[in-house]
Formats: structure tokens, sequence, C-alpha cells
């Protein structure tokens, strides 16, 4: 269902880089985040933790966490997948970095947060036959 799954969140100056780096490990536990090291447009410094995911149990770990949020953000979700989707069948989401270091799973629109690049496993690798492969997922666990 799922290729891969590329992340990147930005840790600011005035941010614990520990709980920050937390947050993204309760969305995705086998992260192991290459740092960078950047400068705002501002001349603030920051980090960038970033990498991939591929091995297919974290990938399935994380589809069924994803398919588990609650109804009323799977729905959004679902009422989203042509926005959030580009045409290569990448899905982009946003998490709350604050909200994963509670362990909980906030999907966002923007905003300071926790970036994903889910690429779904459809072929061929166009934005209709993703949203169609992902979209039987949705339902199915909506309408439980």
């Amino acid at each position: 269902m799922i290729h891969n799954i590329r992340y990147r969140v930005f840790i600011y100056e005035n941010e614990d880089k520990d709980e920050v780096l937390q947050s993204l490990l309760n969305i995705l536990p086998t992260a192991t985040p290459e740092v960078e090291e950047a400068e705002g447009l501002l001349e603030e410094k920051m980090l960038i933790l970033s990498g991939v995911i591929s091995k297919k149990r974290y990938l399935r770990d994380f589809l069924e966490t994803l398919l588990s949020l609650d109804k009323n953000q799977l729905s959004k979700l679902y009422d989203d997948l042509d926005r959030k989707m580009d045409d290569k069948g990448n899905l982009f989401l946003r998490f709350s970095k604050e909200d994963a270091l509670d362990e909980k799973w906030t999907i966002l629109d923007g905003g300071d947060s926790i970036h994903l690049k889910i690429k779904i496993a459809a072929y061929p690798a166009k934005k209709e036959n993703a949203i169609k492969k992902i979209s039987e997922l949705f339902l199915d666990n909506l309408e439980d």
C-alpha cells in the first residue's frame, strides 16, 4: 500500500531538540533522522531532521495507526485526499509537533509541524490510482 515515507521536521532555536525528536518518534518510532543545520530567512539558526522509512513492517504499522485515528480526523483526511495528493501519487500530511509529544496524532493543514511525504503504491503511479487505492482503506475504516 505504501512504498515509503519521507519525513522532515524543523527545530527552531526556541524549541527543545529532544522534545521535537520525541514527537517525531511518537509518529514514526523507527525514524533515524539525519540532522542538518540551517538558517532561516531572518538568519535564525535551526536544525532539520529528515529521513526515509521503507521497511514494509514499519509502513504497515504506520498505516494501521493512521487508519485508527478518530473518525472526525479520518473523515476530514478522506475529504482532503485530492488536495493532499500530488500527480505522482504522493500523499502529503502534517502532524502537530506539540500533540505528537503527547502521543496524539493531529493532522494539520499548515504551520510548524512534522511533514510526511507518503508514496502510495499504485500502478501506474498517478494521482487518480493512488486516491482510489487509499480511498478504499479509508472508507472501510470510516464504516466501522
